[in-house]
């Protein structure tokens, strides 16, 4: 699991996604972990890691605040009510069930993203690095809210959904930036999860420092590479 973690971390803080996406899934898999359980700790543990990779961005300036704002704005909530929302689903092998099945749904969602994320990223005309920015606030809120609605459930949404709908929605913002700003607005988001799954969830500590003691140092040294990287990398 510390390896694992390892793995994981690096990636997160190289790409801003993947916290989720990769390690719930290889707890399920690969040790047999409850769903439930996956999920819960992994929440807990993403919200020790997020702020190692949110900080080294926002150190290096590749974090775009008005944008962040937006999305935690409509992500805070809908995390927290993610959360409560599981608990609606009955108890037992009917709440794990569905926690599985929702976690396959939301994975190959993200899969189908990552296929067309290159396509999206090279949307990018000559001269549309110069125009200003302008952040469309009620589509960035509403990305938010399904992200947050997705970590809450699942863990999977806080970097590798919301950054292939936000690239859909800037493509002209860089890659480096996007993943900055995503490492940053998915410290609150995180954590209303992981405060939720603390209160409602199924936490396995040890299992949750097994994480941390992988992930922490990778995902500072991922987030270092990846303020530094040109988009192709």
């Amino acid at each position: 699991v510390i390896l694992a973690g390892a793995c994981v971390g690096f990636v997160v803080g190289l790409t801003g996604m993947g916290g989720g996406a990769l390690m719930t899934p290889v707890l399920v898999l690969m040790f047999g972990i409850e769903p439930l359980t996956a999920v819960s700790s992994d929440l807990v543990a993403s919200m020790i890691m997020r702020p190692v990779g949110g900080g080294v961005h926002w150190r290096r300036g590749t974090v775009n605040k008005p944008l962040a704002k937006w999305v935690v704005l409509g992500a805070i909530p809908s995390a927290f009510l993610g959360v409560l929302l599981l608990k609606r689903f009955g108890v037992g092998a009917d709440l794990q069930a569905f926690v599985k099945t929702t976690l396959g749904v939301v994975l190959v969602v993200v899969s189908l993203g990552l296929v067309i994320r290159p396509l999206l990223a090279a949307r990018k005309r000559p001269g549309e690095s110069q125009l200003p920015f302008v952040v469309k606030a009620l589509p960035t809120l509403l990305i938010g809210i399904i992200g947050g609605l997705m970590v809450g459930l699942t863990s999977v949404g806080s970097g590798s959904l919301m950054i292939i709908l936000l690239l859909m929605l800037y493509p002209r913002l860089k890659l480096s930036e996007l993943v900055g700003t995503l490492s940053v607005a998915a410290v609150p988001l995180v954590t209303s999860a992981a405060v939720g799954h603390l209160l409602f969830g199924e936490v396995q500590y040890g299992l949750t420092a097994s994480i941390l003691i992988g992930g922490i140092p990778a995902v500072f040294l991922g987030a270092h590479f990846s303020s530094r990287a040109p988009d192709y990398v």
